[in-house]
Formats: structure tokens, sequence, C-alpha cells
């Protein structure tokens, strides 16, 4: 059942994501309010759309989320394996999404100040060049 949703739920993303399918959701847009006026703007009228579209929206919800998380997990895996392969590359940051938001606080500092010392280097480094090519 869970290989069949997740091909469901894929396919229908696709589906949903085309711009077909805005286009469609757009002439049934139109047609529901050319209908309008043959209908009187009745209740019945304004019933149908809004029941269509919270249904519709609804079940999208699920499909679309679904279809983020299987994404997202084949991202961490493709960038898990990527840390594995780098030698200099610190393994611990692979669990990061299991980390709580202080220690990924803690961590994004961390990088950002390995970033800012980084930058300072190649100044320094670039400055020693450039004095070296005076003298």
């Amino acid at each position: 059942m869970s290989r069949w949703f997740t091909r469901f739920a894929t396919r229908a993303a696709e589906i949903a994501g085309h711009y077909w399918a805005f286009v469609a959701a757009l002439g049934i847009i139109v047609v529901w309010a050319i209908l309008g006026p043959v209908f009187g703007f009745s209740d019945t009228w304004q019933l149908v759309i809004n029941t269509g579209t919270t249904i519709v929206t609804f079940l999208m919800v699920f499909l679309i989320q679904h279809t983020q998380n299987r994404d997202s997990l084949a991202i961490h895996l493709k960038l898990d394996e990527i840390i594995r392969s780098l030698v200099e590359a610190d393994n611990a940051i692979i669990d990061a999404e299991e980390e709580s938001d202080e220690t990924l606080h803690e961590l994004k500092l961390k990088y950002q100040n390995l970033c800012q010392q980084h930058e300072e280097l190649k100044q320094k480094l670039a400055e020693v060049g450039s004095s070296n090519g005076r003298e």
C-alpha cells in the first residue's frame, strides 16, 4: 500500500504542479462564474465551488506533504553521502536534522565564525601577496 501511495502521490503532485492543472482550475472557476446568473447566484451554486475547493485543498495538502517529505529525505541522504565522502568534513553534522533547535543555532554560529575566519585569512593572504609583488 505504501509503494502504491508513493507512486500515486508523486504522480498527483506532478500533475497538480503542471501549468495545465492551473489552466483547468481556472477554467472550472470561469464556468462556475458564468453559471452564476443561470442559477440565480443561489446558495447551492456557491456551495458547489466551496465544497469542491475544500475537498481538493484538503487532499492536496496530504499529497504535497508526502512528496515534500520524500524529496527532503532524498536530499538529506545525498548530502550525507557527500559529507561522508569528504575527508575534511565534520561527520557529526550528518545527523543535524535530529538535533534540537538550540544545537542547530550553535552549529550555525560555529559555521558562520568559520566562514568569517576564512574570509579574514583570504584577505590577509591577498595583502601579503600584493605586498610581495611590490617589493
